[in-house]
């Protein structure tokens, strides 16, 4: 009777919600048999209550001699037993002192793990509380998936604290712009126009390719991206691709950057005088066609005309009529204007002269005498001599 009144003392010692210290006696399926100190009274600590991840190993956690400090959750009394056991918890326990942590931090930046994917948003981990963030706060962009951020730890700001409510919700887009608005800063204080820049392709799209200086996005024009005409952005880069480019003006109040990857690679025009000459025949191909004449290929990137006149001796309404796109063509070059990156060129140049075309030239440029007055056979009316009406009709009535 007397070890019986002294058990149920001990545990009159031990409430529901107490913090007590207690010593492993056994761990065994999942589960560890504890001692609470001081009074001798058993507990259950399951894996559930040491972890949130089902999978894992008790054994990881505790061994028989361990002392651990637990939160008392509620007694147990044995069914064919007069045993009396409480079940017990360090994780709830990890939690309490996380919420106590956790209250007036608003504000700051902590450390976090996504744990699951759930609706509307991301589950997280922090200091073995659950909070959550909404999928509008995850990035600067709305994430459909959220499941590639399960497993990976990252920074997040608190937003809301309420203990009472269990509420614990975090920013990680507000973390995101912080640190790119400071990298911002940093690139632009070191860039500048006409600088040479080192960048990765961070994206493609129709009308160019968007490259990360370092936390700012510049774009290298479709037109700037190669000496080629009418290229395909991806015919050119790749994205993760790194690439020099030069700075060709920059918006900070904007955060606009305009780059050019083929101001950086020699273009055609470069020394074309040494390659191409007034005088030289060349063959090339018919790029496109105007209204006005044809532009042929003669060298890779450099186009030169042949304007409608040059096409042949004889009249072209249309130079279509006569030449299409793709035909091999052999030209004569007339004149290389490098700075104004012209080349005019001559098909007919290279063709006989028939010769009504000739004589035809010939007529055109003989020199035309100027016309001789017309010998007049005839007198002119005394009326335009300077006689008057009254001179000759003066005697005659009327």
């Amino acid at each position: 009777m007397n070890e019986f009144e002294d058990l149920l003392n001990s545990v009159s010692e031990v409430n529901p919600g107490d913090v007590v210290t207690a010593e492993v006696l056994t761990v065994d399926n999942d589960q560890a048999n504890v001692v609470i100190e001081g009074t001798g009274v058993e507990g259950v600590l399951t894996l559930r209550e040491l972890t949130n991840d089902r999978d894992a190993d008790i054994n990881d956690f505790v061994k028989a001699g361990d002392t651990v400090e637990v939160l008392v959750l509620r007694q147990v009394v044995g069914k064919d037993t007069d045993t009396v056991t409480f079940l017990v918890s360090k994780k709830r326990l990890e939690a309490r002192k996380a919420w106590d942590k956790l209250v007036g931090r608003e504000g700051e930046v902590v450390t976090v793990k996504g744990t699951r994917a759930v609706k509307g948003g991301l589950s997280v981990e922090f200091e073995g509380l659950r909070g959550f963030i909404p999928a509008s706060m995850i990035d600067t962009r709305f994430v459909r998936n959220t499941e590639k951020f399960v497993g990976q730890e990252f920074e997040a700001k608190i937003k809301e604290v309420v203990p009472a409510e269990n509420r614990f919700i975090l920013s990680r887009r507000e973390v995101v712009e912080e640190k790119a608005a400071a990298a911002r800063k940093e690139v632009f204080s070191k860039i500048e126009e006409g600088s040479i820049v080192k960048g990765k392709v961070a994206r493609l799209t129709s009308f160019g390719a968007f490259v990360d200086l370092g936390g700012v996005d510049g774009l290298v024009h479709v037109t700037e991206l190669s000496h080629e005409r009418n290229v395909s952005p991806k015919s050119v880069v790749s994205v993760g691709e790194e690439i020099e480019v030069k700075v060709l003006s920059i918006d900070e109040e904007a955060g606009r950057v305009s780059l050019s990857l083929k101001a950086t690679t020699p273009g055609p025009w470069d020394g074309v005088e040494q390659k191409l000459a007034a005088g030289d025949v060349v063959e090339g191909k018919v790029k496109r066609l105007t209204d006005f004449g044809a532009f042929v290929e003669v060298l890779p990137g450099i186009d030169g005309l042949v304007h409608i006149s040059q096409i042949s001796h004889k009249r072209v309404g249309n130079p279509k009529d006569v030449l299409s796109v793709g035909q091999e063509v052999k030209v004569k070059v007339l004149d290389v204007n490098a700075d104004a990156e012209r080349v005019s060129l001559s098909i007919k140049a290279l063709e006989e002269r028939p010769a009504q075309a000739e004589n035809e030239e010939k007529r055109q440029s003989r020199p035309r005498r100027p016309k001789r007055e017309a010998k007049r056979d005839y007198e002119l009316p005394e009326t335009q001599t300077g006689f008057s009406m009254a001179d000759l009709f003066g005697d005659i009535e009327l």
